[in-house]
């Protein structure tokens, strides 16, 4: 019935209700729509969500109608303009106009060429000949895509779409329905410009990603995106600690005052090998005993909590005494609001702080391919270096695969299974 609803006011929204409708009158309300989305103020979090789920409503509404046979090939035109407006309103929600205004000026320049004796109005706005670009490709995929993205993801993906827009403008391809193989060669070279092959791969995936989706929603008829990734130099150059360099960031973790939420953060990355964002996300009632053992419950049980997969979601135990952490005074300053948490800190600030602190306390002993990530590193290495079974190394590091766990890092498994596999990795595997 949601959906029938739904179905009911986009068709009413966009004047598709009205049979007799000629493309003048359709266009009339497409312009209307479209400006009035260019129009609104955008920058108060719960307006902009409701705008955004409506745009994401009327979107895929229009889409279940296009299913229909019975329309006329002017309301065909005028839904596919729809569903353009509706994606590129989306993204004029965070601050990305163009999409809007090259709709605007492409249905005021329809409005020139039949003035001039051009083609039919219901031959232009929409048409497959029409030029499409990444940023529209882009647009329509996110709007179909991102109710099922979180925000952390839905922007990490929008940041990469940009960087893909970035080099399709730098060498001159603005209509991907004519692109060719030398196109896609030519923008993975554009995108080697000062990056690493593995970043390149990254950025192709999402590339051969959208434009799959294009082909299986009739967007594009072919894509050349196949095999294109890098064989050669794209393994990742990120290595990670040695064990020294590990204590002497413990040292500094254990100098810094009780009270310090970089103290137990730097700590907690250092002895878990969790994520930045999972201990950024830790609050007090995260802290708790299982089996008579203190661990760390990483969940996104809360609101604005996020866990990288499903897979993601663990218990980790905490070990006394593991590199020099003082468990008793961890507990002592959980109670006094001492995690990161409660002192507001987001995963990013939790990670441009310690990634700063470790750059003045390694100095040039650092290395240039070692990051805040590389206390991950370290912890899969030990656990690989003291033959810890892949199973217990990944149920510490919460990895769904168990050759991501150890080729890339190095079921419900017990926490004293795991407090175990910490235990042997951080006393015995040394990690070089």
């Amino acid at each position: 019935m949601e959906i029938s609803t739904n179905i009911q006011r986009a068709l009413a929204y966009f004047h598709l209700d009205k049979p007799e409708a000629s493309w003048e009158e359709l266009k009339v309300r497409l312009l209307a729509i479209t400006d009035e989305s260019l129009a609104i103020a955008h920058g108060n979090l719960g307006s902009d969500f409701a705008h955004s789920e409506f745009y994401q409503e009327m979107y895929f509404a229009l889409r279940e109608v296009s299913k229909q046979g019975n329309l006329s090939l002017d309301q065909y035109r005028a839904l596919a303009t729809g569903q353009s407006i509706m994606a590129a309103a989306n993204a004029r929600i965070e601050g990305r106009p163009e999409a809007l205004v090259k709709l605007i000026d492409r249905l005021n320049q329809n409005d020139h060429h039949n003035s001039q004796g051009g083609v039919h109005p219901s031959l232009s706005v929409g048409a497959p000949q029409d030029p499409l670009s990444w940023n529209e490709l882009s647009e329509l995929y996110m709007v179909e895509r991102s109710i099922n993205l979180k925000e952390k993801s839905r922007k990490g993906a929008m940041t990469t779409h940009r960087a893909i827009g970035g080099a399709f403008e730098s060498i001159g391809l603005n209509d991907l329905r004519g692109h060719t193989r030398e196109d896609l060669i030519a923008l993975r070279t554009k995108l080697l410009e000062g990056r690493q092959a593995s970043t390149v791969n990254n950025l192709l995936s999402q590339l051969g990603a959208v434009l799959e989706w294009a082909v299986s929603t009739d967007k594009l008829t072919k894509h050349y995106a196949d095999k294109l990734k890098i064989t050669k130099g794209a393994d990742s150059k990120r290595e990670a600690f040695t064990r020294e360099q590990v204590l002497t960031l413990m040292e500094q973790a254990n100098a810094l005052p009780v009270a310090s939420w970089e103290r137990w953060a730097l700590s907690l990355l250092s002895i878990t090998g969790a994520r930045v964002g999972e201990v950024s996300f830790l609050t007090k009632a995260d802290i708790k005993q299982v089996d008579d053992l203190w661990c760390i419950d990483i969940n996104e049980d809360e609101d604005g909590k996020s866990i990288k997969t499903k897979h993601s979601k663990r218990l980790v135990p905490l070990v006394d005494g593991a590199l020099g952490f003082d468990l008793s005074a961890f507990l002592q300053a959980v109670d006094v609001g001492a995690l990161p948490s409660d002192h507001g800190v987001s995963p990013d600030k939790a990670s441009k702080v310690l990634g700063q602190l470790i750059k003045q306390t390694l100095g040039d002993e650092l290395g240039e391919h070692r990051t805040l990530h590389s206390l991950r590193h370290h912890m899969a290495a030990s656990m690989k270096a003291a033959g810890v079974e892949l199973q217990y190394a990944q149920a510490v590091t919460g990895h769904a695969s168990r050759t991501i766990t150890y080729d890339t890092y190095g079921g419900s498994i017990p926490v004293q299974r795991k407090h175990e596999a910490i235990c042997k990795a951080l006393e015995e595997g040394v990690a070089q």
